[in-house]
């Protein structure tokens, strides 16, 4: 029994490794074939309509919601101090430094993420990649680094649509239920934030972006075993995808606020 367990652990620790190999040496071909022309502006328009445009739906109902719970749950102990105009403070420095920013990430991870390992998976099983390569057609170049450029320009731009969306959804709260006057809170809420709460809070989207695209498109590569295949790689993808966002925003926030204060 403890042999069993122990060649378990063992082989997860071997299929980790391998896992973070391949996609480290995904992460530095893609990169190197940016800068490679030619340069397909019209894939990347394409993609950044898929990731964005079409997101912006979800992104928008979301982020309201979390302003209003946000603004529901603090004014509850809010009000029991008479600081009510404190909500409004509060509501923007969470959205802007954490919510916004982790909460877009995970919905374009959920939504866009799993499109691309179940798009890109059923090419590989069908045997479409190996035809790019007999056609002299690099697939990283022609598959990844359209998705990568598209989700690394579009997640900073949803997340800041969602910042100014959940302080909205936090207005509506303070303004309409506890009778707070519009211009104070949008006084307290500019005075509150500051430059370095919005940039920390979209410089790190970037990288998100950058996660998303490149755990999907790594999943997809490596589909095995038919349409049961993809569908493993990308509840595979969209759950490491997820652990990979929250591990980078815990170095992040270490980074900006414990090192750079």
């Amino acid at each position: 029994m403890f042999r069993k367990v122990k060649n378990d652990l063992f082989s997860q620790f071997q299929q980790f490794i391998y896992f973070l190999g391949g996609l480290t040496n995904l992460t530095f071909q893609s990169i190197i074939w940016i800068f490679v022309p030619p340069y397909s502006r019209r894939r990347i328009f394409e993609q950044m309509h898929k990731a964005g445009v079409e997101s912006l739906p979800l992104v928008s109902l979301i982020a309201f919601f979390i302003g209003v719970i946000m603004a529901f749950q603090i004014s509850y102990l809010m009000i029991r101090f008479g600081s009510e105009m404190y909500i409004a403070s509060i509501v923007a420095l969470s959205i802007v430094r954490e919510l916004g920013p982790v909460i877009t990430a995970l919905v374009v991870a959920g939504r866009v993420g799993a499109a691309i390992t179940a798009e890109l998976g059923s090419m590989q099983v069908t045997e479409q990649i190996d035809a790019l390569e007999t056609l002299a057609a690099n697939p990283i170049k022609y598959l990844v680094v359209p998705r990568l450029v598209a989700l690394a320009f579009v997640l900073p731009v949803l997340t800041l649509y969602a910042d100014i969306v959940g302080i909205f959804g936090g207005w509506a709260i303070c303004v309409l239920k506890l009778g707070i006057s519009s211009r104070l809170y949008l006084n307290i809420t500019f005075d509150s934030l500051l430059f370095k709460d919005l940039f920390t809070g979209l410089a790190k989207t970037i990288f998100f972006g950058m996660i998303i695209a490149l755990v999907s498109c790594y999943e997809a590569f490596n589909v095995e075993g038919g349409a049961e295949g993809v569908g493993k790689a990308t509840t595979r993808s969209v759950v490491t995808s997820f652990i990979l966002i929250i591990m980078c925003d815990c170095f992040f926030t270490a980074l900006f606020y414990f090192i750079f204060p």
